[in-house]
């Protein structure tokens, strides 16, 4: 069976929160020239996807799967396949259990980082919700909030999978997940939780982990579109 190289993690100009500067579209084309399998769009609290969109995906031989990175008490947490039309900025973690589904996967993004949006405690205190942790990108060797992300994961027995959670196209590629597994979502979503995927992943540099943080400085406070 195929090792399928997987993004469960990454966002595009429709994003409603984050000024991004590529459409979908073009978030696919790279995803595709990256060599790709398959590709989430997790905009915040908005479920970008659409029959244009996925056929697009389709003709170019990638898989375009349903995602969202919903909100819970302020928290940021990654949805596959959730369930349309819910809402997807919710009051309370009791109610992470309305997307709870053997066909959708709960992953706990970026838990560790020092954003106001990430898990943090509330990652333990709700981890019977969750069948993955990320570990995302944005680290090197000197700087790396994803080991205790590691170290809970351990812990908990729950599934690692590499995600990249880019608002820019040069952030693709560098960790990612490949899982053995068919070429459609049920299939996909299975292989993770039976633990049949592996893990690839780089560290970037520390120029590109201060270039990914002025973007967000500049776009929180100043509302600059993330360009930089």
């Amino acid at each position: 069976m195929k090792k399928l190289k997987i993004d469960f993690h990454t966002h595009s100009g429709e994003d409603p929160h984050d000024k991004i500067s590529y459409t979908g579209f073009e978030l696919i084309d790279k995803a595709v020239e990256l060599g790709y399998d398959a590709l989430a769009i997790t905009n915040h609290e908005s479920l970008t996807y659409s029959l244009e969109l996925r056929d697009y995906a389709e003709k170019k031989g990638l898989l375009l799967l349903p995602g969202v990175e919903a909100t819970f008490e302020g928290k940021d947490v990654v949805i596959i396949n959730p369930i349309p039309k819910l809402s997807y900025k919710r009051k309370s973690f009791a109610e992470l259990a309305d997307f709870k589904r053997e066909t959708s996967l709960i992953i706990a993004p970026h838990p560790y980082y020092p954003t106001p949006r990430s898990l943090k405690e509330k990652l333990v205190e709700h981890i019977h919700f969750f069948d993955a942790i990320e570990f995302n990108q944005c680290y090197n060797h000197f700087l790396n909030p994803n080991r205790p992300a590691l170290e809970i994961a351990q812990q908990h027995e729950l599934r690692v999978v590499g995600n990249s959670d880019c608002h820019f196209l040069w952030q693709l590629g560098r960790t990612y997940t490949l899982v053995e597994a068919e070429q459609n979502i049920f299939s996909i979503i299975q292989a993770i939780r039976k633990g049949n995927f592996e893990l690839k992943t780089s560290p970037i540099s520390l120029f590109s982990i201060g270039r990914i943080s002025l973007n967000f400085f500049l776009h929180r406070i100043f509302k600059i579109p993330l360009r930089i």
